[in-house]
């Protein structure tokens, strides 16, 4: 099993910045395809970024070129730095992984841009 506690989130202004965690209860090395997901009210939840075990990344148009995923392997931990945050980024953020064949999700942590 797998056990992953997202953190960070919080209330920020239009333009401000947040740096969401997720940290994993095992090496995230063994860990496939770990990602963040977030879901605003009303909508289906989306797939925001992901990153592979090798390093590779993907980012959705959305938010590509504002949010940036890394991973910290020693630290067992994936970020999200979120910058240039705008309104519609407001949602519950989710982080996700696979392992041996089952996706686990986190509890997920509050983004709200307001002014």
């Amino acid at each position: 099993q797998v056990q992953l506690v997202e953190s960070g989130g919080g209330l920020v202004q239009p333009g401000g910045s947040l740096r969401l965690s997720c940290a994993a209860s095992r090496s995230i090395s063994s860990i496939s395809s770990m990602g963040w997901y977030r879901q605003a009210p009303g909508k289906e939840r989306e797939l925001v970024a992901q990153i592979t075990s090798s390093g590779t990344t993907y980012h959705a148009d959305s938010v590509k070129g504002r949010f940036t995923i890394s991973r910290d392997n020693g630290k067992k931990t994936v970020y999200l730095q979120m910058n240039s945050l705008k309104p519609e980024d407001t949602a519950v953020y989710y982080c996700s992984g696979a392992y041996v064949s089952t996706r686990y999700w986190g509890q997920g942590t509050q983004v709200t841009v307001s002014a």
